[in-house]
Formats: C-alpha cells, structure tokens, sequence
C-alpha cells in the first residue's frame, strides 16, 4: 500500500475518501459550470489556410464598401421544361419587387433581373442582402428571404403553376450549413447516450450498473462543452463540438468497460468491494492513462495543421479527452465504491475463495493457484474455456494460414479505394439534397455554372483592365470585367468578377482558377490575388493534402514511441503500429466504397483522410496497449505464443465490447447533415469493428504466433523463457521457475506497474 497508485486507488474507495473525493468533483465541476457558463460564441469557419491566396484575397474583398451586401439568387423554372412566357416574366419582375420591399432596407440595391437564360427554360431573380460575420448570422436574412417567397401572392401563383422558385448561391449555402446544425447537437446527444447506454445493458447485464458510467461520462461530456467552448474563445479556435462530444463519450465509455471489468475480476478474489475495486484502478490506472495520452498527443500533433478547422479540433478535442480520462479514473471509483457491489445485480461477482488476507506466493501455490499476471481472475485449477481462447488457440496453431486470410480480408477491403477521389463540391457536402444545391443543378443546366458562383480578382488599379482583358483571352472564361474600386492602406485596388464555363468545385473549375492565378501573376504590378468560392475550395484540397504529409508522420511517431516505452520491445511496438497503419487504410478504402454505396458519393470530403487516419491509428493503438500489455505479462509465465493465447482469452471480451461501443458513437455522426461527418463516423466506426474483431483477434496473434518469444526481444524474461521452464522443471519446481520469470519481468522493466497478483 506504500506505492502512490495504491495509495490514491485507497483514497478514491476508502469509506471517507471516496465521499470526500465526490464532494470535492462535484464542487469543481459546478464551479467550471458556473465561470465558464456563456462562452462559446459563434465564429466564421474558414476551410483554406489562413496565408492562401484566397483568404488573402478575400481579406481585401472586405475591405471594399458594403463588402457585407452580397446576392442571393432566386432561380425560377417550370417543373414541365417549358419556356418562361412574357406573362411569367413579368409576374417574377413583380415577385422581385416585393422581395425587395420584404427584405430589403435603405442600403440595399433593388432587386436586378428576371435575367432570362439562352434557352428561356429559367431566369434569375438577384436579391441583395446583408451578411453577418458568421453563416449562423446571415441565416436569419436567408431565412426571412425564404418566408417572405412563401408569404407572398405572387409567388403562390407562380407555384400553383408549376413553377419553382429556389433560394441559392453562396450566402444561402453557408447559412443552411448553419441552420442544419440547428438542434443536430442535441440529437447527436441523445442518439449517443442511447447507442451507450445499450450497449452498456448488453455488455453488464445488469438494469443498474450501466447508469453509473453513463452518468459520469454524460457529466464529462457536458464539461468537456464548456470548457473547450472557452479555451475556443480563448485560443480563437474553430472546430465542430459534435466530433468532440463523440470523442468523450467514446473513450470515455471505453475506459470505464476495461476499468469495471477489471473490478467485476477482482471481486472473484477479494470479499471488500473496495479492496477489489482499489485493486482494480491500480491495475488499469495507468494503462488508461497510456492509452489516453497516445491519442492526446496524436490530437495535439494537429496544432501543425494548417486548416484553421483541423487545428482547432485538434487542441479542443484534445482537452475532452483529458476530461473524459478524468471522470473515469476519478469520478467513477468513488461513485462505484459509495454505490457497492449489489449494483451488479442480478449477477453479482462473488469470491471464489477468501483472499482478504494478502497471500504470499508460496501460500498461493500451496493453495493451487500461480501468481496471476494482470488480469487473471484467482481460481483453482484450469482456466474455463472461452470463445476467445478457443479462437487464439486456433490462430496461433495455424498462424500462416490465419495471417493469409486476414491479409486477405484487408486487401479486399483496400479496394474501395479504385474509384474514388477526394474532394466535393457544393450540391454533395450536404448527406441529404438542400434547396440550394437544387438550385445550383437548375442554375447549371440552363446558365453558365460558373454564374452561381463567382471568381473574384483584386487588383492594382491602374492594371485592373490588362488584368480583366487577360483573363477574357482566356479558354473557359466566358467574362471578366472590373466592377469596383476603392483606395485600402493608401494604394488603390479594384475589384474584378470572373464568370467561368464550369462548375466553380468541378475539376475543370478548380483547374480554371489554376490557370487564372497563373495568367495575373505574371503581369508585373498587378500584385492580383484570386479568390472566390472555387479559390477558396482549391486552397481547402491543397491545405489538407499538405496537412495530411506532415501530421501523419507525426501521429506515427506519437504512437510508436509511446508503445516502445510501455513494452520495452522494438520489435513488438513496430509490428503493432504497422498492422494499425495497413488496417486504418483498408479501413478508409472500405469506407470509400460504403459512401459510393450507401451516400451515392464516389468521392471522400478533403477532410477526411486525415482525420479518419488519426483517429483510426489513435484509438487503434489503444487496443494494442490493451492487448500488448497483457501479453507480455502473460508471455513471462507461458512464453511467446502461449502468452498472446491467454491475452486474447483475458482482453478478448473487453475490447470487442469496447470496439462495438466506440463504433457505435461514431456512427451516431451519420445523424448530422453534412457529409463530411457522415463519412468519417462510417469510416472510423467500420474501421474500429475491423481492428477489434479481425486484427486484434486473427491478425496480431498469427504474427506473434509466428515469430515467438523473439517478438519480446530485448526481453529476457520472454526470449530465455523455454530455458528457464526447462530448468525450472529438471529441479521439479515449477513454482520457483514463476516467481523467476516474475522478477525477471520486473528487472527488465515492464513500463507500467501492475502491482503483485
């Protein structure tokens, strides 16, 4: 009891320090609650680096007077393909009017248009507005646009004629990516608490017990909100609450099944519920720890990032962990030990023999039973047969068939890969069709799909028209012309507006701003920058593509050291990150062929790659912390392969429950409506089942199985353990060969301290 880890493991389930310890938690968090309650204000979610071209550009574009008015497009067309006749014409012209009246204030200039198309089939009402600083800000304009179409007579008209009348363009995209967030968190919530809640049921099995985590992960989850909604204002970050809240819940859910199942264990060998369960938090402690700080840090890896919404999600997200982390090695022990060990009912763990006495080792062997490594549940005789023993017993016998299937398995799965790309454009962020990608189509088939969304150019004025003339010679334009300009810092600039042949997110409209940013830079004295939405996109897919060569050698690095420092083997650490690295990317290429299937996506959001490989690795390498740990303990006593056997069987149970809960978490992404999320909860959900299922249970014992003790190299309670169990039994005392073996791994350092069992 002298060692720190059980002296706090006494402090958080003793009698008072367990009260006492609750208290003061419920002090602090009420405290946090009360001074950080009110922070989290809404800010601009920029998706281009911050010195791209295009926010440069656009930092100048807001410069220009009533840089805050900008147009909305009411697209009108009949639903039947017809031509718009002079008596529909006229009845838009007047629609406009009123809008203007509707929407419109002193400031604004009157409504421009129907501006007919070639064909005739569509027309263009342009209704200015005023946009706010941020998307949730221009939303209500959008939406008092919107009712004010709905209220008024004439469009009634028109629509009972077949006509359709959709709001879109720029500004009306940002403020539905705005809008469709509106009550999504608490959705997303209550979807995650129930997802973890029943698989807490099924995995207890008990009416009560599952409240306990819950409650406390809920409370994390909902502290974890303001305090990164405030180091957000602090910081000046941005970053999307609903992956966080994703994040605690999972890990947390996660950390509390390996430290209550190590409790259920430990109340087979102790009567106290408090000594089982102070046991219990001595003996997961720190591999929680190991485990939360290996994703801390990959997370933290993403202040590097060079996307403001990677980098802000990285710092926060990396904060709710540390809660999350917090509430289960802190907040539950206490809560588990005032509750007791009736909270288990209907099947209530009860000592399988009376170990309230501490034993030493020789009174463990007279009594049948080896010193246990970590985890081992104190029983006579033979271990009870299990599926997961029985699988790793399979696995390890046959080790090169086993690893071919899984090589198999994961190959076929990196397929999904062939036709996919990455990058998508405006009518495919949302996961459901919005009105303003149905317009953006409408606008599309009948105008210049560039209309809708606009290259912008500033220039030096007195260079402005070689600028726009340049850019009118060009293939693919079909016009440019200076419409604006204004004197900023004392130089004058104007404003050039660019209309292209080709969707502004379409490989050929990204393509065109290439070639645009190429033409004007070469004229000397221009000093143009070109922005817009197409600039901004492309900046977005270089941003992340650099963001992804420089963060993933860094997250490889994080997890690699921390497994070298807890298993003290080279050769171990290596193999199990390169088996994460091989499984997270048939992961995203399974993932990729689910959102063709499922989305009807044949591309992936920039974001997406990186983030899924983060987290995918992260959480991956908590699973082999999980699993590694174990093994080696276990390999001290039964050597290499036998050792990775009685980890499966031991770590089995555990882990998959944990794979299927943090799966299912991530899943409850899909409930959100963009498509960014959608896509990475699939990717990250699927991709963990596979880690925990196929290569926790096929994959990693068939290597070990292969290579043996060496596997454990420079271990030499591990390597020279078939020497020293053949001493042990020409002296006839296969005792003492366990309690050399054990002093043996201790000398050789294990890199986290489990105590004496």
């Amino acid at each position: 009891m002298n060692s720190p880890l059980a002296q706090t493991a006494h402090t958080l389930t003793s009698k008072r320090g367990s009260w006492l310890v609750l208290g003061g938690i419920v002090v602090l968090v009420a405290l946090l609650f009360g001074l950080l309650s009110g922070a989290g204000e809404d800010r601009p979610n920029e998706t281009a680096p911050a010195d791209s071209e295009s926010t440069q550009a656009q930092k100048i574009l807001d410069k220009f007077p009533e840089a805050d008015k900008q147009s909305v497009m009411v697209v009108s067309s009949n639903e039947d393909g017809s031509e718009l006749s002079a008596d529909d014409q006229a009845e838009l012209k007047k629609l406009g009017s009123s809008l203007g009246d509707s929407v419109g204030d002193e400031s604004t200039e009157t409504v421009t248009g129907p501006i007919l198309s070639d064909d005739k089939q569509a027309a263009l009402l342009m209704v200015p507005i005023t946009v706010g600083l941020t998307n949730s800000d221009t939303a209500e304009t959008v939406d008092d646009l919107r009712t004010a179409i709905a209220d008024d007579p004439t469009a009634s008209g028109l629509t009972d004629e077949g006509m359709s009348l959709l709001v879109t363009g720029g500004p009306a995209i940002g403020a539905d990516i705005a809008s469709a967030f509106n009550g999504a968190d608490f959705t997303l919530l209550i979807v995650t608490i129930v997802i973890v809640a029943l698989l807490l049921i099924i995995t207890y099995r008990s009416p009560i017990l599952w409240l306990l985590p819950l409650i406390v992960i809920g409370t994390a989850d909902g502290l974890a909100s303001t305090v990164t909604a405030a180091v957000g204002d602090w910081l000046d970050l941005q970053f999307d609450a609903g992956i966080i809240s994703v994040l605690v819940f999972g890990a947390g859910a996660n950390y509390a099944l390996l430290f209550i199942s190590r409790y259920r264990e430990e109340l087979r060998r102790f009567t106290d519920h408090r000594r089982a369960l102070a046991d219990a938090w001595t003996h997961t402690a720190t591999t929680i720890l190991a485990s939360n700080l290996t994703v801390v840090l990959s997370l933290l890896s993403l202040v590097f990032a060079i996307i403001p919404g990677t980098r802000g999600l990285g710092i926060t997200a990396a904060v709710g962990l540390l809660i999350s982390a917090a509430a289960v090695l802190v907040a539950l022990p206490p809560v588990l030990a005032i509750c007791g060990k009736k909270m288990f009912w209907p099947f209530i763990p009860k000592a399988e023999e009376s170990t309230d006495e501490e034993m030493t080792p020789a009174e463990a062997a007279a009594a049948g039973r080896a010193t246990a490594p970590e985890g081992a549940t104190a029983r006579a005789g033979a271990a009870k047969p299990s599926i997961w023993r029985t699988i790793a017993t399979r696995v390890v016998r046959k080790p090169g068939l086993h690893l071919g299937a899984g090589i198999v398995i994961l190959g076929v799965m990196a397929t999904g890969f062939i036709g996919s790309s990455i990058g998508l454009d405006q009518t495919e962020k949302f996961r459901v069709q919005s009105e303003p990608a149905q317009g953006l189509d409408v606008l599309a088939d009948h105008f210049p799909p560039g209309e809708s969304q606009p290259i912008w150019i500033v220039a030096d004025t007195d260079h402005a028209d070689e600028v726009a003339d340049s850019v009118n010679d060009m293939n693919g334009v079909v016009r440019a012309s200076a419409i604006e300009d204004t004197n900023i810092d004392g130089t004058s600039v104007t404003k050039i507006m660019v209309t292209g042949e080709y969707a502004p997110d379409s490989t050929k409209g990204l393509d065109l701003v290439e070639d645009i940013r190429g033409d004007v830079h070469a004229i000397d004295g221009a000093d143009a920058q070109v922005g817009g939405a197409a600039a901004t996109e492309l900046d977005a897919r270089d941003g992340n593509q650099k963001d992804f060569m420089t963060i993933v050698p860094m997250v490889l690095a994080i997890s690699f050291i921390i497994l070298l420092v807890i298993l003290r083997a080279p050769i171990a650490a290596f193999t199990l990150l390169l088996v994460n690295v091989v499984s997270s990317a048939a992961a995203i290429g399974l993932g990729a062929f689910l959102s063709r299937t499922i989305f009807g996506q044949s591309a992936l959001d920039a974001q997406v790659p990186i983030l899924a490989f983060l987290f995918l690795v992260a959480l991956g390498i908590d699973y082999s912390i999980f699993l590694a740990h174990r093994a080696k303990k276990e390999s001290v006593l039964h050597g290499g392969r036998q050792g990775m056997v009685e980890a499966v069987a031991h770590t089995g149970g555990v882990i998959t429950s944990a794979g299927i809960v943090l799966a299912g978490v991530f899943a409850a992404l899909g409930m959100l409506p963009l498509m960014v999320l959608g896509q990475l909860g699939l990717i990250v959900g699927v991709g963990v089942l596979v880690d925990t299922i196929i290569v926790r249970t096929i994959i990693v014992p068939s290597i070990f199985g292969l290579v043996g003790d060496k596997m454990w190299w420079p271990n030499k309670a591990i390597t020279h353990f078939h020497e020293r169990a053949a001493s042990g039994a020409a002296d006839g005392d296969e005792h003492s060969t366990h309690l050399l073996a054990e002093k043996e791994f201790a000398d050789s350092g294990s890199g986290i301290h489990h105590g004496r069992h």
